[in-house]
């Protein structure tokens, strides 16, 4: 059986040290272009492969990155940590990953020392609530960090979906569809994600002069979603307390339009021609709900290579122009807000 080749063929292969493949591997600037181009075509030519561990011992990098997520059985944050590992593979890292089942302070500091006992070169922190930001930069960290929907934090480079665009897109969207309001079924107040698509509904509403009308909080869930249904159904096409007719409703994420779609629909409450219903997320199964769903669909590929390119900065030591980069939605327009007439 051959032995796989090592560092000692490329030099000799290439006709340079040892050392100066070392410098190649590391990414060492003081490498003329020439000799660069020659140890990297020994590389290839030999099938070598760097031991991580030597390349550790180099150039004191792992070439792993930690990432922090926190409940990624929903689909953002599932999707967001998708978005982020694939981008640190393509750019040649390792990733080790603690997920939460409670955020707070303790958790996540805890979290931030393991991958700090691990050696990783930076970290991606997926910090969907005020409260984690907080903590992010309230100390010092022994690598370099950024937040993924930390709500544009000045302490803390991070990046994020434009939320408030979102909500501001479908709102628009139902108001140029001749409804005179839209009623909102908000997400938990302490995520970020769910204050951003708040304002975003509201200001919507404010710029076209249209009435605001009190929205209802859920907590993603389906079953949260059915019961702001539930008590929307009642209100469908009648005055709310002398104000508006309800005839449309933003919901802030598509797990929770699915249970209001079911709570309308047991009620006797047609979609769209009774009331339209927009969500937010844009999931796989969207377009399959009776009838398919009016959302917001988040780019997560875009997030997680913004969001590793962002990283890589700061452990070159390079100073973002902008500390909060964001990645802008997309409307997608289905049966579920077929215009009124």
């Amino acid at each position: 059986m051959h032995r796989p080749p090592t560092m000692a063929d490329v030099a000799r292969l290439a006709g340079v040290s040892h050392q100066t493949v070392s410098r190649v591997l590391g990414g060492h600037p003081n490498v003329r272009d020439t000799t660069r181009a020659g140890v990297q075509r020994a590389i290839a030519e030999l099938g070598y492969r760097p031991n991580s561990s030597a390349r550790a011992l180099v150039t004191r990098r792992t070439h792993t990155l930690g990432v922090v997520a926190f409940d990624t059985t929903l689909f953002g944050p599932a999707s967001t940590l998708a978005g982020i590992q694939q981008a640190a593979r393509a750019d040649g890292y390792l990733t080790s990953t603690v997920s939460l089942r409670r955020l707070n302070r303790e958790t996540l500091t805890e979290a931030l020392e393991h991958l700090g006992d691990w050696g990783v070169d930076g970290a991606v922190v997926i910090a969907p609530r005020q409260d984690a930001v907080a903590v992010l930069s309230a100390a010092r960290w022994a690598f370099p960090l950024v937040t993924v929907e930390g709500g544009g934090s000045a302490d803390v480079p991070g990046v994020g979906v434009d939320q408030r665009l979102g909500a501001r897109l479908v709102t628009g969207h139902l108001l140029r569809a001749g409804h005179r309001t839209v009623r909102h079924v908000a997400g938990p107040q302490d995520w970020l994600e769910a204050q951003s698509r708040l304002d975003g509904w509201r200001s919507a509403l404010e710029d076209a002069g249209a009435e605001v009308p009190p929205p209802l909080f859920g907590d993603w869930s389906p079953l949260s979603g059915y019961r702001a249904g539930q008590q929307l159904a009642g209100q469908v096409g009648v005055p709310d307390g002398g104000g508006t007719p309800l005839t449309a409703v933003f919901v802030a994420n598509d797990q929770m339009a699915l249970g209001v779609l079911r709570a309308f629909r047991e009620a006797g409450v047609r979609v769209p021609e009774d009331v339209a219903v927009a969500g937010f997320d844009d999931i796989p199964e969207a377009e399959y709900f009776a009838p398919p769903l009016t959302t917001v669909r988040q780019d997560f590929e875009a997030l997680g290579r913004a969001s590793i390119g962002l990283l890589l900065d700061r452990m070159q030591g390079a100073l973002p122009e902008e500390p909060h980069l964001l990645v802008a939605p997309e409307l997608i327009v289905r049966s579920s807000t077929t215009p009124r007439p």
